[in-house]
């Protein structure tokens, strides 16, 4: 009988942190609106400068 009791109270401590469901976030707070860069220019892909990046594990190797 000691052990319902002990379950009871642990099923109330359970139930006071689980019990509800967190607040609700809205779209607004989850976006963020920035400017586009003019003309194209910033973070986009440039095949020019893509060699820098190239990586394969044969040339690594040096096979």
């Amino acid at each position: 009988m000691n052990k319902e009791v002990a379950t009871d109270a642990e099923a109330a401590i359970r139930n006071a942190r689980f019990g509800k469901l967190p607040e609700r976030i809205r779209h607004e707070d989850m976006t963020t609106d920035t400017e586009a860069v003019p003309g194209g220019r910033g973070d986009g892909y440039d095949p020019e400068g893509s060699w820098k990046f190239y990586s394969c594990l044969a040339l690594d190797l040096g096979l």
